[in-house]
C-alpha cells in the first residue's frame, strides 16, 4: 500500500501541542491514528477518548496511549529492518513524564516518534 508521505517534524508538533494545551495533537491525531492503524493492522482506542479522560487525570492516559502506539511502531520498524534511533514505549513514557520538567523531554520523544513513523512510511512506499 502506498502512503501519502509527508515529513512530520515531531519537535514542532510537540511544541505546538504544549502551547495549545493538547488541542493541536487532539486534532492532528485522528488522521495520524488512521495511518498507524493501517501500518500496524491494529485498532486502538480513539485518542480523543484518552484526551477526555486525561483532562481529569493529568493527561497520564494520553501518555500511556501514545507510549503503546510508539511500541507498536517500534515493532513494525524492526520488522521492516529499519535501523537507527527508533521510538519505543520507554522512550515515549519516560521522556514525557519525568522529562516534562524540562520542555526538552516531550520535544525529543515526539520528534523520535514521528521520525520513526516517517521512516516506516518511506520504507513501505519503497516496497
Amino acid at each position: 500500500m502506498k502512503y501519502k508521505y509527508t515529513y512530520r517534524n515531531g519537535a514542532l508538533y510537540a511544541f505546538l501541542d504544549i502551547i495549545t494545551m493538547g488541542i493541536f495533537l487532539l486534532i492532528l491525531m485522528k488522521r495520524i491514528q488512521k495511518e498507524i492503524e493501517e501500518i500496524t493492522n491494529k485498532k486502538f482506542v480513539p485518542y480523543w477518548k484518552m484526551y477526555l479522560l486525561g483532562i481529569v487525570t493529568l493527561f497520564i492516559p494520553c501518555v500511556i496511549w501514545i507510549s503503546n502506539i510508539a511500541d507498536e511502531l517500534n515493532k513494525k520498524a524492526k520488522e521492516l529492518k529499519i535501523e537507527g534511533k527508533l521510538t519505543s514505549f520507554n522512550n515515549m513514557f519516560y521522556w514525557n513524564i519525568p522529562g516534562l520538567i524540562t520542555i526538552f523531554g516531550p520535544l525529543y520523544c515526539t520528534y523520535i516518534f514521528f521520525d520513526t513513523l516517517n521512516k516506516i512510511e518511506i520504507k513501505l512506499n519503497e516496497e
